[in-house]
């Protein structure tokens, strides 16, 4: 969720609501500023008055990365827009060239991209599987296409398509 709190756009990280004892209960929430990238954590009351940022969305296209940013293409009137790293987070461990997603405006400023709830990456390396070893719980690393490493069943190989959440990093199933 974005709010607006005076003239800056915050992204709301983590919520936890406070009740102690006789006391009156608050909101303590960690943000981190969309412009400047800082932290902040902030106690909310009741009293306290913060606004919910409306976002729009279009669909883009994410070209390349050149080392400072990433490019992404309007699908519709082809005009380009970089993001940077701080902007995105770790959400480019799920894109691959070429792939279309949902990015958020704040009037015109790009603020995030939305992920679609899976994404399937291709296996770039991983550890052969050990013939007899059957244990059920039995898990081994893989990296995939992005850089992305994660914990697989031992009969993935490479160049096998693995579905993967994006929302906990975790391995769902092959695709």
């Amino acid at each position: 969720m974005l709010i607006k709190m005076g003239e800056d756009l915050f992204r709301v990280l983590d919520l936890q609501h406070v009740t102690p004892g006789n006391l009156r209960g608050f909101v303590r929430v960690k943000l981190r500023n969309i412009r400047t990238g800082t932290l902040l954590d902030q106690k909310l009351r009741s009293e306290d008055e913060v606004e919910r940022a409306t976002l729009d969305e279009k669909s883009m296209q994410y070209l390349y990365h050149d080392g400072s940013a990433y490019h992404f293409m309007d699908t519709d009137t082809y005009e380009q827009i970089a993001l940077t790293e701080e902007v995105l987070g770790d959400a480019m461990s799920y894109m691959v060239a070429e792939s279309v997603i949902e990015m958020e405006f704040y009037g015109s400023e790009p603020v995030g991209i939305e992920l679609p709830q899976t994404v399937d990456l291709k296996v770039v390396e991983t550890t052969p599987a050990i013939k007899g070893a059957t244990a059920s719980a039995q898990l081994k690393p893989a990296t995939l296409e992005t850089g992305l490493v994660v914990q697989v069943p031992p009969f993935i190989n490479e160049g096998d398509r693995v579905r993967v959440n994006t929302e906990t990093g975790e391995y769902q199933s092959r695709a």
